[in-house]
């Protein structure tokens, strides 16, 4: 007998042996390993991040202005400066061109208050009417004050602080020329300031007055809580977002025009049933969620609601007391078999 005859039978029952294990794994029905999750009724908590500033103008910000034509001498304060009621923010000293001008106001009054005199005894002697004297009078009240405004103003070249607060802002450098009316510092005052928030129209309709709002300053600083002053539904024709206005306690010193975030907690305003979070599943922008019934799982498209990062809102697709899959969801498939965990 030859070699080959005597390892025929062998390789004949190896083969038999090979086929039989890979009809048996062609057979394998797949199943997924999953954790489960029950779909309840109920309400559920939404949290909303906002973004606002501190209100600018109005009765929080004062600015400080040039008097007159004048060269700034110094800044003693800083923008970021907290300053106390009747600091020196900033000196400054008229310049030549108001110096003359003072200069002629108080010689046109004195010379206005020359001619009254003249007019008042030449009328006394019968040479002048009463209208004379009148327009003569008149003549002085005018330059009179005038001169009191150049006057006044002269003395207003050192500016002070009207009220505590802190500098947001300088408009000039020591030595520059400013012109009348020019600004040189921005005081926000110190105490109780307004912010301001952008929210969505359709979610400031769940809002109320009153409701909690936590506030996050831009610094970094501690948030705090404070009650939702106003809400205006009226969108602003750029952003097209409401406006949420809260109160900022003085204690919390923000200046006006300091950036601020907020976290608002809304509730969906019906029960709706609601299923884990992770539960949800996104197929080119349709939520679906895979229903386990009978150890088997079906895909079903779904209508999410409000969500908390936890738990979601599901408007439509899903009934109350149904059972999804709430981990292991991406190795499902329609149909597929799941086992628990």
């Amino acid at each position: 007998m030859t070699r080959a005859a005597i390892f025929l039978p062998f390789l004949l029952g190896l083969a038999a042996c090979s086929g039989s294990n890979a009809d048996e794994t062609v057979g394998v029905t797949p199943v997924a390993l999953v954790s489960l999750g029950k779909a309840t009724t109920g309400n559920i908590a939404q949290s909303v991040t906002l973004y606002g500033e501190i209100e600018r103008g109005g009765d929080s910000q004062i600015v400080l202005s040039a008097p007159v034509e004048a060269t700034v001498v110094s800044i003693n304060a800083p923008a970021g400066s907290a300053v106390a009621a009747g600091t020196v923010l900033a000196r400054l000293r008229a310049s030549p061109a108001s110096q003359a001008q003072f200069r002629a106001a108080s010689a046109d009054a004195s010379a206005a208050q020359q001619a009254l005199a003249r007019a008042q005894r030449l009328r006394a002697d019968g040479l002048a009417s009463d209208a004379d004297v009148e327009a003569a009078r008149s003549r002085t009240s005018a330059a009179s004050a005038l001169a009191a405004s150049f006057n006044e103003r002269s003395a207003s070249l050192t500016l002070r602080a009207p009220s505590a607060g802190f500098v947001d802002a300088t408009g000039a450098s020591d030595g520059d020329l400013v012109q009348p009316g020019a600004a040189i510092v921005t005081l926000s005052r110190s105490g109780a300031v307004k912010a301001r928030f952008g929210i969505d129209p359709a979610r400031a309709r769940g809002l109320a007055a009153g409701s909690l709002i936590e506030i996050h300053p831009g610094d970094g600083s501690t948030p705090f809580v404070v009650p939702i002053t106003s809400i205006s539904p009226v969108a602003h024709a750029q952003t097209r977002l409401a406006s949420i206005l809260v109160q900022i306690p003085a204690q919390q010193g923000l200046a006006a025009g300091q950036p601020l975030s907020a976290r608002v907690v809304m509730r969906t305003s019906n029960a709706a049933v609601i299923v884990p979070y992770a539960a949800l599943l996104d197929d080119g922008g349709q939520p679906f969620v895979f229903v386990v019934k009978d150890g088997v799982a079906h895909r079903r498209d779904v209508e999410t609601g409000a969500s908390d990062g936890k738990q979601a809102a599901v408007l439509k697709g899903v009934s109350d007391g149904e059972v999804v899959v709430a981990d292991g969801a991406t190795g499902v498939e329609d149909g597929m078999k799941v086992r628990t965990r």
